[in-house]
């Protein structure tokens, strides 16, 4: 079965780099594991922290653990840098536990497309914060960040 192009393609310019990234970041806040996996190609390869996926079951499988675990789950991904067919992010997302500890996650990623526009390698290194109730910034209603929200460099992370 052919897999059907995901724009924006490479080569990326600065502008579909952005929209790329935009994409990702309201998919990843739609909490669809099997939606944010048709992002990927088949075959794709993630490093995110220290675990290796290969394959979308695989990826599908880590993000139904990953928002049973991180409630109330929140993120905001700005463009870094881009080439013809990678693209660099940096990223930061809130969520909870289920003791109620918020936490806020930092991290970066680096992406490689095929020429279908789809992601063939995701590799992610993160790192998180406890923070208080009263220190989480990302407080719009579950799902899509509104257009009119900050970002991270006008937040200050």
């Amino acid at each position: 079965m052919s897999e059907a192009p995901r724009p924006p393609l490479p080569p990326f310019t600065a502008e579909t780099a952005a929209q790329k990234v935009r994409g990702a970041e309201d998919a990843w806040n739609g909490r669809d594991p099997e939606k944010v996996a048709l992002a990927y190609s088949p075959d794709s390869r993630w490093r995110n922290r220290a675990e290796f996926l290969s394959g979308r079951a695989e990826i599908v499988a880590f993000l139904t653990r990953k928002w049973e675990r991180e409630l109330n789950y929140r993120l905001i991904k700005e463009l870094w840098a881009f080439t013809d067919n990678r693209i660099a992010v940096r990223f930061a997302y809130e969520w909870r536990d289920d003791s109620g500890q918020w936490f806020r996650a930092y991290g970066n990623e680096n992406w490689e497309f095929d020429e279908l526009g789809l992601m063939r390698q995701r590799h992610a290194s993160i790192n998180d914060l406890p923070i208080s109730e009263e220190q989480r910034l990302f407080r719009w209603p579950q799902g899509r960040r509104p257009d009119n929200h900050p970002g991270l460099s006008q937040l200050g992370l």
